[in-house]
């Protein structure tokens, strides 16, 4: 076997399989030739550490199971001059998080909350800090099924173990008690402990209704905003954007 040969082997016992891609290219590279040995090692280890780094950066916003991969540059301020850009690019520094604050983005449909919400998770789960996505219909379903078989705390369990959790939509349509309670559960077990990002169409004087309960809706809110930054959204939909359905009407 020649040497060439037993590198590539050892390489690939290593998995080092990015410097097992470049090293030919490196070896041919005529500048190389008088590296110091330890200035190529550097080169060729940064190369599989960068490698790495973004495999795992990937991995990471794919089992975040966002809805779609949006970021911050490709929202439209301008269009929501209700939305403070500052503010916004603040809270993308993740300093929120640091002190284990949340999030509540309130407005009507189609006005860049969950746009929002889905951005700053992307940041978080770029920088592999665990974070995961969820309809908030789909959670309380959950938690529906988890009341009948007796699995709340462990329901809870899971969505507690993310840094950061999103939840989006709440307020679509209504939830029995059951689900409430086990909500109310989960946002007391995260608070002052993780951070929370929420998306709603309903002000927080509606969400008796959501939730079937004052009671709960209170004991949720009084947890969720004891440390949040409630940002509403006052503007025109983004899916009516392009449309020019008013015109149409006149």
């Amino acid at each position: 076997m020649s040497k060439y040969a037993q590198l590539n082997n050892n390489l690939d016992s290593l998995s080092l399989s990015k410097i097992k891609e470049i090293i030919p290219s490196y070896l041919d590279n005529k500048t190389n030739e008088s590296k110091p040995l330890v200035d190529s090692l550097i080169d060729l280890t940064n190369a599989e550490i960068t490698f790495r780094d973004e495999r795992a950066r990937r991995i990471n916003i794919t089992v975040s199971s966002f809805p779609y991969h949006k970021t911050l540059s490709d929202f439209d301020f301008s269009y929501q001059p209700t939305i403070h850009k500052a503010k916004i690019d603040d809270l993308a520094t993740l300093r929120f998080m640091d002190e284990k604050a949340n999030i509540i983005f309130m407005g009507s449909p189609g006005t860049g909350k969950t746009h929002l919400a889905t951005a700053l998770g992307i940041e978080a789960a770029s920088q592999r800090i665990s974070t995961y996505f969820i309809n908030f219909a789909e959670l309380m379903e959950k938690f529906k099924r988890a009341s009948k078989e007796n699995r709340v705390e462990q329901v809870v369990k899971h969505y507690l173990k993310y840094s950061l959790l999103i939840i989006d939509e709440i307020g679509y349509l209504p939830v029995d008690r059951d689900a409430s309670y086990g909500f109310f559960q989960l946002i007391a077990a995260r608070y002052e402990k993780r951070s929370t990002i929420l998306t709603t169409n309903q002000p927080f004087s509606r969400w008796g209704e959501v939730f079937g309960d004052p009671v709960i809706a209170n004991a949720i809110i009084d947890r969720l905003v004891h440390h949040c930054e409630v940002i509403k959204i006052n503007g025109m939909s983004y899916r009516i954007k392009d449309k020019n359905i008013f015109e149409e009407e006149s």
